[in-house]
């Protein structure tokens, strides 16, 4: 494994499709052992009931030039993410990248439904899989983490916390689980700064994950059909996007200066000078800002 993270040894939690899958990838791509962890698995489906498992995902960190084992587990259940680190540290005596990534939750909102017309326990339950599951992982991943300095913590979000801060994001039970994993990262930038560690909260733009493509009809090779049905997709990016950005972060010696911070895709590109798949470097939040918001037509010149 050559690579600017060989020898660094990372955890991905929530690492079955999308985002999670994308920052594995690329993690492996720089050398990195990846723990990949998820419910869905060759032998049993979680309840989203598709076919992404962790052992594909696994097979493609491997592929990409790393490292890639994975090991299912539901990380509502103190129990199973305990053994997950557990083995890590067993195996290693050492991590050095957490990314938070749990989230399993497309079916359980309904875009602007009031709070009180919300199915409260479908509400609770996003509420658990999007906070309660990172609380958890960090909890008992934290301790292996600390043994070294440099480590990085990355909370995944969506949404900037500038953006968040000032927009309605699709319902109270998201909008509230969105910003507290940005809020989460700041307070973990407080209680990890002082002790060696970095953490960041972290943003995707417009994702093509393969439930988006799905939704779309289309594929990755040919993403482009879909901009006959929403133009402003034009701006959307593929989850290896945000993996370069995680990547990135984790090879900077100098990471610290971002601790405590919420970090985008697009932004770090810039910082990093790493692009997509297609060499281009969309700036989705920029973008959603001051085109898709401001009701301008789609136009990513400028901003890809």
């Amino acid at each position: 494994m050559a690579g600017p993270l060989r020898g660094r040894i990372a955890l991905v939690a929530g690492a079955t499709r999308g985002a999670g899958r994308g920052i594995a990838v690329e993690l492996g791509a720089a050398g990195a052992t990846v723990y990949v962890t998820g419910r869905s698995t060759r032998a049993r489906r979680s309840e989203y009931d598709r076919p992404e498992t962790v052992e594909d995902t696994a097979d493609l960190v491997t592929a990409a030039g790393g490292h890639g084992i994975a090991v299912p587990a539901d990380h509502l259940d103190p129990a199973q993410v305990r053994a997950v680190v557990d083995r890590i540290g067993a195996d290693h005596g050492r991590l050095d990248v957490l990314v938070n990534d749990i989230w399993g939750a497309e079916h359980l909102f309904a875009r602007d439904t009031p709070l009180w017309e919300h199915d409260l326990d479908a509400g609770l339950r996003l509420l658990r899989l999007a906070v309660e599951t990172h609380a958890v992982t960090s909890h008992h991943a934290l301790p292996l983490l600390l043994r070294h300095p440099g480590g990085l913590v990355v909370e995944m979000t969506d949404g900037t916390a500038a953006y968040n801060r000032d927009t309605y994001r699709v319902g109270f039970f998201y909008d509230l689980a969105k910003a507290s994993v940005l809020r989460m990262a700041f307070a973990l930038g407080h209680e990890l700064g002082p002790r060696g560690a970095t953490a960041v909260a972290l943003t995707p733009g417009w994702m093509r994950s393969e439930i988006m493509l799905e939704h779309f009809g289309v594929r990755e090779d040919n993403w482009r059909d879909a901009l006959e049905q929403v133009p402003h997709f034009a701006i959307s990016e593929s989850p290896r996007y945000v993996g370069r950005a995680v990547a990135a972060l984790a090879a900077d010696a100098e990471v610290t200066r971002f601790n405590g911070q919420s970090l985008s895709s697009g932004g770090l590109a810039c910082e990093y000078g790493f692009t997509d798949l297609d060499g281009t470097r969309p700036d989705a939040w920029r973008y959603l800002a001051e085109v898709h918001d401001a009701g301008r037509p789609a136009d990513t010149t400028g901003y890809r």
